[in-house]
C-alpha cells in the first residue's frame, strides 16, 4: 500500500469507523487513510451480481469439501489500522467464521469488488492496492463492459507482494475460475438479472 505514503492520513481511526453511525438507507461508509467515505447503497443489478457470485463461490467451497471457508458479502475489512483503512468488499471469503462487525486481512483468502459508474479509477486502484498490501491471496474485480449488459470478470492471485493476471472471463463461457481457494465455475453472464 505505497501510495498512502504519498497521501496524508486523516484524522479518523478505526474505533471512529465502529462507532460511525450508519445509514439507514442501506449507504456504506468506508475509512480510506484516515477518512470517511460514504458510497450510497448498491443498485440492484449490483446486489444481485453479488448475490449470485456468493452462492456460486460457496456452491464451489462446498463442493470441494472446504466447511473451514465461509463466504459472506459486505461485511468490514480491516486493511491497517496504522494506515486507517477499513474497506467493504461486496463479497469476501472468510478462513474463520463470520462472528463479529470487522475482519483482519489476516482472515480472508478472497475478496470480490464489483465496481459501479461511481467508482473512479483512483478508487479502485486504491483499494485494489489496498487488498495487495494487506496480503489477501486472491481477488477479483467485477466490471461493466461496453453498454453495461454484460459482466467481466478479472481475476489476480497474489506473488510475493503483488497481484499478477490469473484471467480474465467473459459472458458466455462457462469456465472455472482457478484464482481462489478453490475452484468456482462461472458464467458472468448469470451474474445480471
Amino acid at each position: 500500500m505505497s501510495a498512502a505514503l504519498e497521501h496524508p492520513i486523516g484524522p479518523n481511526t478505526v474505533t471512529d469507523w465502529l462507532s460511525s453511525e450508519r445509514p439507514v438507507d442501506g449507504g456504506r461508509i468506508e475509512l480510506i487513510w484516515g477518512y470517511l467515505h460514504m458510497a450510497p447503497p448498491p443498485s440492484g443489478q449490483h446486489q444481485y451480481a453479488g448475490d449470485e457470485l456468493r452462492a456460486l463461490i460457496k456452491s464451489a467451497t462446498r463442493a470441494a469439501g472446504r466447511s473451514d471457508l465461509y463466504v459472506v458479502t459486505g461485511v468490514g475489512l480491516e486493511i491497517s489500522a496504522s494506515l486507517r483503512t477499513v474497506l467493504i468488499p461486496d463479497v469476501v471469503m472468510l478462513n474463520q467464521p463470520p462472528v463479529g462487525l470487522r475482519f483482519s486481512a489476516e482472515s480472508v483468502e478472497l475478496v470480490v469488488e464489483i465496481w459501479s459508474s461511481s467508482n473512479n479509477a483512483r478508487e479502485r486502484e486504491t483499494k485494489t492496492a489496498a487488498y495487495e498490501g494487506a496480503g489477501i491471496p486472491y481477488f477479483w474485480s467485477v466490471t461493466h463492459r461496453g453498454s453495461g449488459i454484460d459482466l467481466v470478470i478479472h481475476t489476480y492471485r497474489l506473488e510475493g507482494r503483488r497481484y499478477v493476471d490469473a484471467g480474465s472471463f467473459l459472458p458466455g463461457n462457462e469456465t472455472p475460475i482457478q484464482a481462489a481457494p478453490v475452484p468456482v465455475t462461472c458464467d458472468p453472464a448469470d451474474l445480471l438479472p
